[in-house]
């Protein structure tokens, strides 16, 4: 009898602590996913800013001299991403390209000028920056005309910070909703114990003796649920990077890293707060409060 009780309750603990190291493994992945969409949300984001290009054009007085020295100039300005020379003959065979005809053969003449295609950085491509760089190009008397999409600019900045805030929000609830479920398993493992941790209570044990050996426990099986989460979330990453090489997981290892170990640091602090004050709950309840 006494066999067949002690093989039940050893098989109530291990499905107790299986039970535990899922929930964080679950949580802890998902926690893990969304961190690294938030990163890459970002990136693609100032991806699309950056693919928005501002084209500056020239007059016809404008001769070699004057559009080298412009891209000099580019070249230190700190709000350049990129920047290509598009000279009027190349423009020509664009447009001719595209339309399926040589316009110049009725025309006489190429209309078109010279100009630069430029690419801002992220942070510049906004509608006060965009209006300062500008002005300060308009400065060069050789530039004609400065064409950009401000329309597509407002929109792209408008729906970024809308999806943002929902990312924000979103991953503030889902935060919630990872400490409740990590917590309420590990009540359930502390309840069943509740009057292991009374006894020891009553024959004289201080509250951290009888808390220590559930909450080094408890903090051990976050542990083993974080490593779960982290080995799968690296294989997620792996999967991402072969089949997705343009989202560029794998371009700054700082941050992924970074990720990882906050997983890891969540799944040992979740754990180790839950514990400690729900072991503390029923530390502090009566005997009779126990049934």
């Amino acid at each position: 009898m006494a066999s067949s009780f002690d093989k039940f309750q050893k098989r109530r603990l291990i499905s107790s602590y299986f039970s535990v190291v899922l929930s964080v493994f679950l949580v802890l992945f998902l926690l893990g996913i969304l961190g690294f969409f938030i990163i890459n949300s970002r990136k693609l984001a100032d991806n699309f800013r950056e693919e928005i290009a501002m084209t500056v054009f020239f007059k016809n007085d404008a001769n070699d001299t004057i559009l080298k020295a412009f891209a000099k100039e580019l070249k230190v300005a700190p709000f350049t991403k990129s920047f290509v020379y598009v000279s009027k003959e190349a423009a020509a065979k664009q447009h001719t390209d595209i339309i399926g005809e040589d316009f110049m053969t009725f025309l006489g003449t190429n209309p078109l000028q010279n100009s630069y295609d430029i690419h801002l950085k992220a942070d510049y491509v906004e509608k006060d920056s965009i209006a300062k760089i500008e002005g300060q190009l308009h400065k060069n008397p050789m530039v004609a005309d400065i064409v950009y999409d401000k329309q597509l600019v407002n929109l792209v900045n408008d729906n970024i910070k809308k999806v943002s805030l929902w990312i924000l929000i979103i991953s503030g609830f889902l935060t919630v909703v990872a400490v409740l479920l990590i917590n309420s398993s590990l009540r359930l493992s502390i309840y069943s114990h509740r009057f292991i941790i009374k006894t020891m209570q009553m024959v004289g044990a201080t509250k951290a003796f009888i808390r220590k050996p559930f909450v080094m426990r408890s903090v051990k099986l976050g542990m083993m649920g974080a490593g779960l989460a982290i080995l799968a979330l690296i294989g997620v990453l792996i999967y991402l990077e072969t089949n997705f090489p343009s989202l560029g997981i794998f371009d700054d290892p700082l941050l992924v890293s970074i990720v990882l170990l906050l997983v890891f640091g969540l799944g040992i602090l979740i754990t180790w707060l839950s514990t400690y004050f729900a072991t503390q709950r029923f530390l502090n309840l009566r005997t009779d409060d126990l049934y």
